[in-house]
Protein backbone atom coordinates (compact mmCIF):
# COMPACT_ATOMS: atom_id res chain seq x y z
CA UNK A 1 0.00 0.00 0.00
CA UNK A 2 3.08 2.34 -0.42
CA UNK A 3 2.25 3.92 -3.53
CA UNK A 4 -1.94 4.00 -2.38
CA UNK A 5 -0.18 6.27 0.99
CA UNK A 6 2.13 8.29 -1.22
CA UNK A 7 -1.26 9.60 -3.71
CA UNK A 8 -3.35 9.50 -1.11
CA UNK A 9 -1.18 12.23 1.03
CA UNK A 10 -0.16 13.91 -2.44
CA UNK A 11 -4.07 14.53 -3.22
CA UNK A 12 -5.09 15.37 0.46
CA UNK A 13 -1.90 18.35 0.42
CA UNK A 14 -3.02 19.42 -2.91
CA UNK A 15 -6.72 19.44 -1.98
CA UNK A 16 -5.86 21.59 1.20
CA UNK A 17 -4.18 24.30 -0.60
CA UNK A 18 -7.03 25.15 -2.32
CA UNK A 19 -9.28 24.40 0.75
CA UNK A 20 -6.56 27.49 2.52
CA UNK A 21 -6.84 29.74 -0.67
CA UNK A 22 -10.61 30.04 0.52
CA UNK A 23 -10.33 29.66 4.15
CA UNK A 24 -11.82 32.79 5.97
CA UNK A 25 -11.65 34.64 2.31
CA UNK A 26 -14.30 34.89 -0.25
CA UNK A 27 -16.15 31.52 -1.65
CA UNK A 28 -19.90 30.57 -2.61
CA UNK A 29 -22.16 28.80 -0.31
CA UNK A 30 -25.08 26.70 -1.31
CA UNK A 31 -27.46 24.43 0.95
CA UNK A 32 -27.81 21.02 -0.67
CA UNK A 33 -30.06 19.79 1.80
CA UNK A 34 -31.14 20.80 5.66
CA UNK A 35 -27.72 22.19 7.62
CA UNK A 36 -25.81 20.68 4.62
CA UNK A 37 -24.24 23.66 3.27
CA UNK A 38 -21.39 23.13 0.21
CA UNK A 39 -18.68 25.59 -0.62
CA UNK A 40 -16.84 26.59 -3.41
CA UNK A 41 -13.53 24.94 -1.69
CA UNK A 42 -15.13 21.62 -1.39
CA UNK A 43 -15.56 21.23 -4.78
CA UNK A 44 -12.81 22.03 -6.31
CA UNK A 45 -10.89 20.01 -3.57
CA UNK A 46 -13.10 17.11 -4.33
CA UNK A 47 -12.17 17.79 -8.01
CA UNK A 48 -8.27 17.54 -7.26
CA UNK A 49 -8.50 14.93 -5.46
CA UNK A 50 -10.19 12.98 -8.04
CA UNK A 51 -7.50 13.60 -10.62
CA UNK A 52 -4.62 12.73 -8.46
CA UNK A 53 -6.32 9.84 -7.50
CA UNK A 54 -7.76 8.44 -10.29
CA UNK A 55 -4.52 9.55 -12.17
CA UNK A 56 -2.95 6.86 -10.41
CA UNK A 57 -5.44 4.29 -10.24
CA UNK A 58 -8.12 4.38 -12.99
CA UNK A 59 -10.24 1.09 -12.50
CA UNK A 60 -10.79 2.09 -8.78
CA UNK A 61 -14.08 2.97 -7.17
CA UNK A 62 -15.41 6.05 -5.70
CA UNK A 63 -17.23 7.27 -3.23
CA UNK A 64 -16.93 10.94 -2.34
CA UNK A 65 -19.54 13.60 -0.59
CA UNK A 66 -19.56 15.81 -3.34
CA UNK A 67 -19.15 13.43 -6.28
CA UNK A 68 -22.81 12.15 -7.72
CA UNK A 69 -22.94 8.33 -6.61
CA UNK A 70 -22.35 5.69 -9.31
CA UNK A 71 -23.31 1.79 -8.50
CA UNK A 72 -20.26 1.43 -10.18
CA UNK A 73 -18.43 1.00 -7.39
CA UNK A 74 -20.18 -1.93 -5.98
CA UNK A 75 -18.53 -4.27 -8.27
CA UNK A 76 -14.93 -2.92 -7.23
CA UNK A 77 -13.00 -4.76 -4.75
CA UNK A 78 -11.06 -1.04 -4.09
CA UNK A 79 -12.92 2.02 -3.93
CA UNK A 80 -11.89 5.70 -2.55
CA UNK A 81 -14.36 7.09 0.41
CA UNK A 82 -13.72 10.84 0.27
CA UNK A 83 -14.98 14.01 1.97
CA UNK A 84 -12.83 16.85 0.68
CA UNK A 85 -13.86 18.81 3.57
CA UNK A 86 -15.14 17.34 6.56
CA UNK A 87 -16.31 19.92 8.47
CA UNK A 88 -17.73 22.66 6.20
CA UNK A 89 -19.86 24.26 8.63
CA UNK A 90 -16.50 25.15 10.90
CA UNK A 91 -14.82 25.86 7.79
CA UNK A 92 -17.61 28.49 6.90
CA UNK A 93 -17.32 30.00 10.44
CA UNK A 94 -13.49 30.33 10.52
CA UNK A 95 -12.33 27.87 12.80
CA UNK A 96 -9.62 25.41 12.32
CA UNK A 97 -11.55 22.67 13.36
CA UNK A 98 -11.96 20.60 9.53
CA UNK A 99 -10.06 17.82 7.60
CA UNK A 100 -9.25 16.27 3.94
CA UNK A 101 -10.20 13.31 4.49
CA UNK A 102 -9.05 10.06 2.10
CA UNK A 103 -9.08 6.58 2.25
CA UNK A 104 -9.02 3.36 0.15
CA UNK A 105 -11.47 0.54 1.21
CA UNK A 106 -10.60 -3.26 0.22
CA UNK A 107 -13.49 -5.78 0.09
CA UNK A 108 -15.15 -2.99 2.56
CA UNK A 109 -11.98 -2.70 5.18
CA UNK A 110 -10.18 0.62 5.44
CA UNK A 111 -6.20 0.27 4.03
CA UNK A 112 -5.18 3.44 3.69
CA UNK A 113 -6.33 6.43 5.72
CA UNK A 114 -5.43 10.18 5.44
CA UNK A 115 -6.95 13.29 7.42
CA UNK A 116 -5.15 16.66 6.85
CA UNK A 117 -6.00 19.69 8.61
CA UNK A 118 -4.66 22.21 6.09
CA UNK A 119 -5.68 25.44 8.74
CA UNK A 120 -3.43 23.60 11.68
CA UNK A 121 -0.69 22.04 9.57
CA UNK A 122 -2.05 18.64 11.05
CA UNK A 123 -0.94 15.67 8.36
CA UNK A 124 -2.33 12.02 10.14
CA UNK A 125 -1.67 9.06 7.80
CA UNK A 126 -1.90 5.31 8.36
CA UNK A 127 -1.82 2.09 5.72
CA UNK A 128 -3.07 -0.92 7.31
CA UNK A 129 -0.82 -2.87 9.37
CA UNK A 130 2.37 -0.38 9.19
CA UNK A 131 0.99 2.27 12.30
CA UNK A 132 -0.32 5.61 12.38
CA UNK A 133 1.51 8.90 12.17
CA UNK A 134 0.90 12.50 12.37
CA UNK A 135 3.27 14.92 10.60
CA UNK A 136 5.54 11.39 10.08
CA UNK A 137 5.78 11.10 14.21
CA UNK A 138 4.25 7.80 15.59
CA UNK A 139 1.14 8.40 17.40
CA UNK A 140 -0.83 5.66 19.67
CA UNK A 141 -4.62 6.47 21.11
CA UNK A 142 -4.71 6.65 24.95
CA UNK A 143 -4.48 3.74 27.13
CA UNK A 144 -6.79 5.12 29.66
CA UNK A 145 -9.26 2.95 30.84
CA UNK A 146 -11.72 4.26 33.50
CA UNK A 147 -14.44 6.34 32.39
CA UNK A 148 -14.63 8.52 35.56
CA UNK A 149 -10.71 9.16 34.56
CA UNK A 150 -12.00 10.14 31.06
CA UNK A 151 -11.93 13.06 28.60
CA UNK A 152 -14.43 12.73 25.78
CA UNK A 153 -14.25 14.27 22.61
CA UNK A 154 -17.92 15.32 21.97
CA UNK A 155 -19.90 17.52 19.29
CA UNK A 156 -21.41 20.61 20.36
CA UNK A 157 -24.79 20.05 19.08
CA UNK A 158 -25.26 17.06 20.23
CA UNK A 159 -23.91 18.07 23.93
CA UNK A 160 -26.95 21.08 23.53
CA UNK A 161 -29.41 18.69 21.86
CA UNK A 162 -29.44 16.51 25.10
CA UNK A 163 -27.96 13.96 23.18
CA UNK A 164 -25.22 13.26 25.72
CA UNK A 165 -26.94 13.73 28.75
CA UNK A 166 -27.15 10.62 30.62
CA UNK A 167 -23.49 9.87 29.63
CA UNK A 168 -21.21 12.92 30.01
CA UNK A 169 -21.69 12.49 33.93
CA UNK A 170 -19.70 9.57 33.29
CA UNK A 171 -16.76 11.08 32.30
CA UNK A 172 -13.89 13.52 33.92
CA UNK A 173 -13.88 15.55 31.01
CA UNK A 174 -15.71 17.20 27.74
CA UNK A 175 -13.95 18.85 24.61
CA UNK A 176 -16.05 20.15 21.62
CA UNK A 177 -13.86 19.83 18.28
CA UNK A 178 -16.29 20.29 15.52
CA UNK A 179 -15.07 17.76 12.40
CA UNK A 180 -15.65 13.86 12.94
CA UNK A 181 -13.03 13.25 11.07
CA UNK A 182 -10.72 15.71 12.82
CA UNK A 183 -11.57 13.97 16.03
CA UNK A 184 -11.04 10.84 15.35
CA UNK A 185 -7.27 12.04 14.12
CA UNK A 186 -7.00 13.64 17.03
CA UNK A 187 -7.91 10.83 19.16
CA UNK A 188 -5.88 8.57 17.54
CA UNK A 189 -2.88 10.84 18.52
CA UNK A 190 -3.79 10.98 22.02
CA UNK A 191 -5.41 14.49 22.82
CA UNK A 192 -9.01 12.67 24.29
CA UNK A 193 -9.57 9.62 26.05
CA UNK A 194 -12.83 8.82 24.30
CA UNK A 195 -14.99 9.61 21.05
CA UNK A 196 -19.13 9.51 21.33
CA UNK A 197 -21.88 10.10 18.34
CA UNK A 198 -24.98 9.71 18.76
CA UNK A 199 -26.01 11.05 15.38
CA UNK A 200 -25.90 9.21 12.18
CA UNK A 201 -22.59 9.94 10.06
CA UNK A 202 -21.87 8.77 6.48
CA UNK A 203 -19.10 6.62 5.71
CA UNK A 204 -16.66 9.56 3.93
CA UNK A 205 -17.05 10.85 7.36
CA UNK A 206 -15.54 8.83 9.24
CA UNK A 207 -13.38 5.99 7.28
CA UNK A 208 -10.24 7.68 7.01
CA UNK A 209 -10.10 8.16 11.01
CA UNK A 210 -11.07 5.03 11.47
CA UNK A 211 -8.01 3.29 9.92
CA UNK A 212 -5.74 5.45 11.52
CA UNK A 213 -7.55 5.49 14.79
CA UNK A 214 -7.38 1.57 14.87
CA UNK A 215 -3.40 1.57 13.57
CA UNK A 216 -3.06 3.55 16.36
CA UNK A 217 -4.10 0.99 18.80
CA UNK A 218 -8.26 1.89 19.34
CA UNK A 219 -11.32 1.00 17.54
CA UNK A 220 -14.54 1.97 16.23
CA UNK A 221 -17.32 0.35 16.97
CA UNK A 222 -21.12 0.65 16.56
CA UNK A 223 -21.36 -2.48 19.48
CA UNK A 224 -19.07 -4.44 21.19
CA UNK A 225 -16.20 -5.93 19.06
CA UNK A 226 -18.38 -4.52 15.72
CA UNK A 227 -16.17 -2.23 13.27
CA UNK A 228 -17.64 -0.72 10.75
CA UNK A 229 -18.26 -1.98 7.11
CA UNK A 230 -17.71 0.16 4.04
CA UNK A 231 -18.75 0.78 0.55
CA UNK A 232 -22.28 0.02 1.40
CA UNK A 233 -25.50 0.53 -0.55
CA UNK A 234 -26.44 2.98 1.75
CA UNK A 235 -23.25 5.00 2.76
CA UNK A 236 -25.34 6.40 6.09
CA UNK A 237 -23.97 4.80 9.17
CA UNK A 238 -26.91 4.50 12.04
CA UNK A 239 -26.66 6.64 15.03
CA UNK A 240 -24.32 5.20 18.03
CA UNK A 241 -20.46 5.26 17.00
CA UNK A 242 -18.14 5.14 19.87
CA UNK A 243 -13.69 5.73 19.75
CA UNK A 244 -10.91 5.08 21.66
CA UNK A 245 -9.02 2.07 22.76
CA UNK A 246 -11.04 -1.27 22.74
CA UNK A 247 -11.58 -1.63 26.83
CA UNK A 248 -12.56 1.98 27.77
CA UNK A 249 -14.91 1.45 24.31
CA UNK A 250 -16.59 -1.33 25.66
CA UNK A 251 -17.54 0.35 29.23
CA UNK A 252 -19.54 3.38 27.47
CA UNK A 253 -21.14 1.14 25.26
CA UNK A 254 -22.36 -0.88 27.69
CA UNK A 255 -23.06 1.86 30.07
CA UNK A 256 -25.14 3.61 26.97
CA UNK A 257 -27.11 0.02 26.33
CA UNK A 258 -28.10 0.50 29.91
CA UNK A 259 -28.76 4.18 29.87
CA UNK A 260 -31.30 3.28 26.66
CA UNK A 261 -33.20 0.65 28.50
CA UNK A 262 -33.68 2.31 31.51
CA UNK A 263 -35.03 5.09 29.39
CA UNK A 264 -37.37 2.63 27.50
CA UNK A 265 -38.29 1.40 30.78
CA UNK A 266 -39.50 4.25 32.00
CA UNK A 267 -41.31 5.55 29.06
CA UNK A 268 -43.26 1.59 29.34
CA UNK A 269 -43.53 2.49 33.05
CA UNK A 270 -41.67 -0.63 34.01
CA UNK A 271 -39.68 -0.47 37.19
CA UNK A 272 -36.42 -0.60 36.55
CA UNK A 273 -35.81 -2.24 40.20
Amino acid sequence: MRKELEIAIQAAKEAGDIVMQYYQGSYTVRDKSRNNPVTTADLEADHTIREVIRGAFPDDGWLSEETQDSPDRFAKSRVWVVDPIDGTEEFIEGKPEFAVSIALVIDGVPVVGVLHNPATGELFYAASGNGAFCNDKPIRCSTQQALENASMLVSQTEHRRGLLTGLIPLVAEIRYIGSVAYKLGRLAAGTGDLYITLTPKNEWDICAGDLILREAGGVLWARVNQPIVYNKAIVKQPAGMFAGNSTIVQHIIEAYNCSVRHATENRNGVSSV
